[in-house]
């Protein structure tokens, strides 16, 4: 496997365990599983709440940088014309799958979310790096402010598994840009500073296992904070008030939960770039790396079909964690199957092939 390979391929790999994350996270919410189940299992599906679908966020913005690196290196007005029309079409896509799955009664879908971070992709096809860094601040404080400010739980019912009014127009921009499950205020922040780190060369270079400590050493100081802050502003806040400011959980997404996410995208990304040096041509490697490159397909599958022959045969509501622990684990092990035996066939994924046909 040639280097330029290899690098593409790291990427995929990492996106196949954020799929596997999304589907453990996902499968508990549907299943009302949240509070169910022993304290390891809790911890093991905690794990991945906020982390995977960062993970793929971050994934995105990198995928996108890399896309779109021959227009910014040419500055070629017609190419970036051009790469600006594929992303603005993508978006629709991107758009118009999310709306599908939300019609559906999925209304953790990341599609929809993700079309309006490729339109502010395209705008920032040959901007200079700082001004991702910079955004991601102004993003990231815009935020943070709008959660001290406005009514976060607006929409919402108890449980926060069902958004009143969602299909309103001030519902569904509320739900957008503030309290829905990927916000643009802060989520975008993710996808932004996955475009920086796309045109950095340190990805890349040979520094994963400096990189990959740094990434670890943030997350566990991040953590650290968060529970500090947290104990220490009880004699002034109440818990409920402390956990909404100075929480890691991804509702709301405090300041604290951006950053730590942001390092344990970047130590499963420089994680996967040393497995796949080390181990890339392996039968698993590489079956993780084939169910990456068909990320979008296994989406809308582990929620469609998945989630969908539960629904069929009357099993999804059982609130059983073990239950959909060991679902998620059943269907991701189909997922891996499937991926090494349709890429053997074909170069793109089923949904991957449609997105290309028509942007």
């Amino acid at each position: 496997m040639n280097m330029s390979k290899q690098r593409i391929t790291a990427l995929d790999y990492a996106r196949a365990w954020a799929i596997f994350g999304m589907i453990m996270v996902n499968y508990k919410l549907a299943m009302g599983a949240d509070g169910s189940g022993s304290y390891l299992l809790r911890m093991f599906s905690g794990i991945f709440e906020g982390r995977a679908s960062a993970l793929f966020v971050v994934l995105a913005g990198i995928g996108v940088s890399l896309m779109t690196a021959k227009a910014r290196n040419s500055m070629d007005r017609e190419v970036i014309c051009l790469q600006r029309k594929t992303l603005y079409k993508r978006a629709a896509f991107l758009f118009v799958a999310g709306v599908l799955l939300l019609l559906t009664g999925w209304s953790a879908d990341i599609l929809h979310y993700y079309a309006f971070f490729m339109l502010v992709a395209s705008v920032l096809i040959v901007a200079p790096d700082r001004v991702f860094l910079v955004m991601s601040v102004i993003t990231l404080l815009a935020a943070q402010v709008m959660q001290i400010s406005f009514n976060y739980g607006q929409g919402w019912n108890p449980t926060f598994h069902e958004y009143t009014g969602f299909w309103t127009v001030s519902g569904f921009i509320r739900n957008l840009l503030f309290n829905g499950f990927h916000p643009v205020f802060p989520w975008a922040c993710f996808f932004l500073i996955g475009m920086w780190m796309g045109r950095q060369k340190w990805l890349y270079s040979g520094n994963h296992k400096k990189i990959l400590l740094f990434a670890v050493l943030g997350t566990i100081v991040f953590e650290l904070l968060s529970w500090g802050l947290i104990q220490w502003s009880f004699p002034v806040l109440d818990a409920n008030s402390a956990h909404y400011l100075f929480s890691t959980k991804p509702m709301p997404p405090t300041m604290l939960y951006v950053l730590s996410s942001t390092c344990s995208a970047v130590a499963v990304i420089m994680l996967s770039f040393m497995i796949v040096e080390r181990s890339g041509e392996s039968r698993i490697t590489r079956g993780f790396i084939h169910t990456g490159q068909l990320s979008l397909s296994h989406y809308l599958g582990h929620v469609l079909i998945g989630l969908g022959l539960l629904e069929t045969v009357k099993v999804l509501d059982n609130g059983s964690l073990a239950f959909a622990i060991a679902y998620g684990c059943g269907y991701f092990l189909l997922a891996v199957i499937f991926s090494y035996w349709w890429r053997k066939k074909w170069t793109r994924g089923p949904v991957e092939w449609i997105m290309r046909k028509l942007t």
